[in-house]
């Protein structure tokens, strides 16, 4: 599963949000319509499939239990994840304290993030990009060094 793309919605008074067919598609939609939404960083919320959640949590797993960090971040994270359904429209229900935590408006990004998708409030998704697309190079020689596939750098 690859998800990828950045979609702005449209958050009803429900909180329901309809998800892009490419992503639904991707998740495996209708087949696979049970997701998890999480506290997501810098203001975002995460949504994840039960496998992908699984695998994050096996990864956990493989640090300090007993660590401060890890405690804190397992306990926020978990306790505030919450289950979503897709449902026949292809909409999904933002839990409103979740939105609230993320501080959503009505005008949201969906974002497809390699195995996960992001909601982000429009205003602070435009923000971020003002702030990270500048330094796109430095980010991408960090993030891929090492593995060969860095893009080149420009002149």
């Amino acid at each position: 599963m690859l998800l990828t793309g950045s979609y702005r919605r449209s958050m009803d008074e429900k909180g329901r949000l309809a998800l892009p067919k490419q992503l639904r598609d991707a998740i495996g939609f209708p087949e696979k319509s049970s997701l998890f939404i999480t506290p997501g960083t810098d203001l975002s919320l995460a949504i994840y499939t039960s496998e992908v959640l699984e695998e994050l949590g096996q990864t956990l797993a493989q640090n300090s239990p007993v660590a401060v960090e890890n405690r804190a971040f397992s306990r926020l994270f978990y306790a505030q994840a919450q289950p979503a359904e897709i449902d026949r429209q292809g909409r999904l229900r933002v839990p409103p304290e979740l939105a609230k935590l993320s501080k959503l408006t009505s005008e949201v990004v969906v974002l497809g993030v390699r195995n996960h998708l992001e909601i982000w409030d429009s205003v602070a998704w435009g923000r971020f990009l003002e702030q990270a697309q500048p330094q796109y190079d430095q980010l991408a020689e960090r993030a891929l060094a090492g593995i060969g596939c860095a893009p080149a750098a420009k002149n």
